[in-house]
């Protein structure tokens, strides 16, 4: 299986240093769970074309620091990408925006919302449950960084998992193998806690010092990555 990601965004240039590029995250996060198979990206968001339905078998969409709603000549691209995939019956996978593209892509909508930031590590309930689930839980712990949220989910999407914050956290859709997640499962501690510093003046300083606080409690990103892996290993 050959799966590109979809780059869509960069760290700020000392993190990404530090920690690598999207791409490196997510594969650092799904390569030991998925022998056989290979990675390649895509920097669409910095003037590369988004990779003909030939060349992979999968997809995976990173984050961004962009809008989905934004003017970016590289966003239409993308969504016809998506929507091509989906017709073709490849598997893709969103996080943060690629979880708010997707649904926009399929008809969903997604908006700056007026609940400002969410930051640090958010909790999720799981509302349905899925065969690529394992091992199942209810609850996931996980790091988010986002203003962004899809309000409206496209027809016949299936709203997996949520909060209070997000309600919309985890979709999967009706027009192909889809599913995306607003949480940021790629992150580990460190990074979030470098992102942070990188955001004071831009977050209050009460959300920065209560997310910080929050980055002390366990991850389930593991899990998270478990389940993204056994999605494109499902038949």
């Amino acid at each position: 299986m050959r799966i590109a990601i979809i780059e869509t965004g960069a760290p700020p240039a000392d993190l990404e240093r530090r920690h690598g590029a999207y791409p490196a995250m997510m594969e650092r996060m799904l390569a030991p769970l998925t022998p056989g198979v290979s990675f390649f990206s895509a920097r669409v968001f910095d003037g590369a074309a988004p990779p003909p339905l030939s060349a992979f078998d999968a997809l995976l969409i990173t984050g961004s620091p962009a809008g989905v709603y934004e003017d970016h000549g590289w966003i239409a691209p993308l969504e016809d990408l998506i929507r091509a995939s989906a017709a073709a019956g490849k598997k893709q996978v969103g996080i943060c925006f690629g979880h708010q593209i997707m649904a926009q892509a399929f008809g969903g909508d997604v908006v700056k919302t007026d609940r400002g930031w969410g930051v640090g590590v958010h909790q999720y309930a799981v509302e349905s449950a899925q065969e690529w689930m394992r091992p199942f839980q209810n609850r996931l712990a996980c790091v988010v960084s986002h203003q962004d949220q899809v309000i409206r989910p496209p027809d016949g999407a299936r709203r997996l998992a949520g909060s209070g914050f997000c309600p919309n956290g985890v979709l999967s859709y009706a027009q192909g193998p889809a599913i995306s997640f607003q949480m940021h499962p790629e992150f580990d501690h460190a990074f979030a806690g470098d992102l942070l510093r990188a955001r004071e003046g831009r977050i209050s300083a009460g959300l920065i010092d209560e997310a910080r606080a929050s980055l002390s409690q366990p991850s389930d990103r593991h899990v998270i990555a478990k389940w993204i892996a056994a999605f494109y290993q499902s038949s």
